[in-house]
């Protein structure tokens, strides 16, 4: 009837009300219910550039998983990669809060789990602003 939207993400699929979001708006919606992603997402933003070791080291599953996950992020527009050296780091493509908006707005529980680290990271976020 036209009345809904799916996307998948990996083995995951999504339905959206049509004409209510836009698809990056979708994507980041995705992104958020997936654990392992947004694991990845909110050590991004927590630590901006974080290495990709410094993600499996944090997240705890294989460089070959993370890679999945980062590579979809980019993809996505999601991230960007920096190449550092021989490094790779990661910092996200647009606006945190924009991100962190979303998952207070559309995952309200997940929110209440992250709420202590989140209050941390707007305050360094507004500090950084200033400067």
């Amino acid at each position: 009837m036209g009345t809904l939207t799916s996307s998948r993400y990996g083995s995951y699929k999504c339905y959206f009300p049509s004409g209510v979001f836009r698809e990056s708006q979708k994507d980041l919606l995705q992104i958020l219910n997936h654990e392992t992603t947004r694991e990845i997402l909110m050590f991004i933003i927590e630590q901006n550039n974080p290495t990709q070791t410094d993600i499996v080291n944090k997240v705890g599953i294989s460089n070959a998983s993370i890679n999945w996950h980062i590579k979809k992020l980019i993809s996505l527009k999601v991230i960007n990669e920096l190449k550092e050296g021989k490094y790779k780091r990661y910092q996200i493509h647009s606006n945190p809060r924009y991100i962190l908006a979303l998952l207070k707005n559309y995952y309200p529980s997940i929110w209440d789990t992250w709420s202590t680290r989140l209050i941390e990271l707007f305050l360094s976020l507004s500090s950084k602003e200033e400067k």
